[in-house]
């Protein structure tokens, strides 16, 4: 039996006991629900996360037992680590959404307009936590900051437009990989991730960072622009492998598969392969391995009701009959044209997922 000491701590009014040297957010996902706070910069598997994007502040309006006294100013609730008798506000405090919602209002100034053309909108916790704690409008008047897009390798695209400076990629990178080649370049208003003199990313593990990146900076450069993720079915798949767990998620439409990610869990973050250790998948996997025939299948992946992903999606789905038929008295529609035959864009011999890059027009005119 662990001779660590439980810490009763009392967050939105409901008390749970966590060991010494968790902090508020840990205790907070334990208890669960809305009374967790947001986290943009914090990832449980990386060494060093947190601190960064303010987005997890909550209100201590009790110490501890020992010392009932209120600490003065909010707190990082991933980087503070909870006392005995603590009592926590979040979403009962007042303090605490107003200062969430000018958070989010600062990491929205510089941020582009683009999710109705972002591979990471409806998974991207930036949008829900600006459709949770965001304005209409911005009183921001300036211009906003701009830079290049970066190929960082064949398979990862970075758009730093959209970046807020996480540093969770470069905790990935670090903690992952035997060489790290990107970092945060300049300082301020001028901060950015790069790779060094132009380096391209070539680690057998650095696709990871596209899984740990919260907003769409970081992307598949095999599956942009190709589907929408809510169109797409994540299941559960594996398949030996000599570097990895191999244990994913297939995002498949039909019987293609558009994209390969690690399986994640509740808040995001990559979930605890079947060995015990963190899932992170290889590039072999991720990138490599898009037929359906390359995995063994497992079911539907564990989907939030709540996400537009799992949307028209059910683990015991009944096929519908086919209502033409059944108004025909059986027979099968008749094909009256071919539009194949007739037009060269989206030949029938063409897979999309297949492609290595978005389907454009050059793709069809080969």
């Amino acid at each position: 039996m662990s001779d660590t000491p439980l810490f009763k701590v009392t967050i939105d009014n409901i008390s749970v006991e966590v060991p010494a040297g968790t902090t508020i957010l840990q205790a907070a996902r334990k208890i669960g629900g809305e009374v967790a706070p947001p986290a943009m910069c914090y990832y449980s598997k990386l060494k060093g996360s947190g601190g960064k994007c303010r987005t997890c502040l909550v209100e201590v309006s009790k110490g501890s037992e020992k010392d009932p006294r209120p600490m003065p100013k909010l707190v990082a609730s991933c980087r503070t680590t909870v006392m005995d008798g603590m009592e926590v506000k979040n979403i009962t405090s007042e303090k605490v959404l107003d200062a969430r919602a000018g958070v989010v209002e600062f990491l929205l100034i510089n941020h582009p307009l683009d999710c109705p053309i972002c591979d990471q909108a409806g998974e991207c916790h930036l949008q829900d936590l600006s459709y949770e704690h965001g304005k209409e409008g911005t009183r921001y008047e300036f211009q906003r900051r701009t830079f290049k897009k970066h190929d960082l390798g064949p398979y990862i695209q970075l758009h730093m437009t959209r970046c807020i400076l996480c540093y969770r990629c470069v905790y990935t990178a670090d903690q992952l990989t035997a060489h790290r080649s990107h970092g945060v370049l300049d300082r301020g208003d001028h901060a950015e991730i790069a790779t060094f003199i132009e380096k391209s990313l070539d680690s057998d593990f650095i696709g990871n960072v596209i899984d740990v990146c919260p907003v769409g900076a970081l992307t598949d450069k095999t599956f942009r622009f190709k589907n929408r993720v809510w169109f797409t079915k994540p299941l559960y798949a594996h398949r030996d492998c000599d570097k990895c767990c191999g244990e994913v998620t297939l995002w498949m439409r039909g019987d293609e598969v558009f994209r390969v990610t690690a399986r994640k869990d509740e808040w995001g973050e990559v979930k605890d392969a079947s060995n015990g250790e963190t899932g992170w998948i290889c590039n072999t996997c991720r990138f490599e391995k898009k037929k359906a025939t390359d995995w063994q299948i497992e079911g539907l992946a564990e989907i939030s009701r709540h996400s537009v992903i799992g949307q028209g999606k059910y683990k015991n789905l009944v096929r519908p009959e086919e209502t033409v038929q059944k108004v025909m008295g059986g027979q099968k529609p008749r094909l009256l044209m071919d539009i194949h035959s007739v037009s060269e864009v989206n030949r029938p011999g063409i897979e999309l997922s297949e492609i290595n890059g978005p389907a454009t027009s050059s793709v069809f005119s080969k």
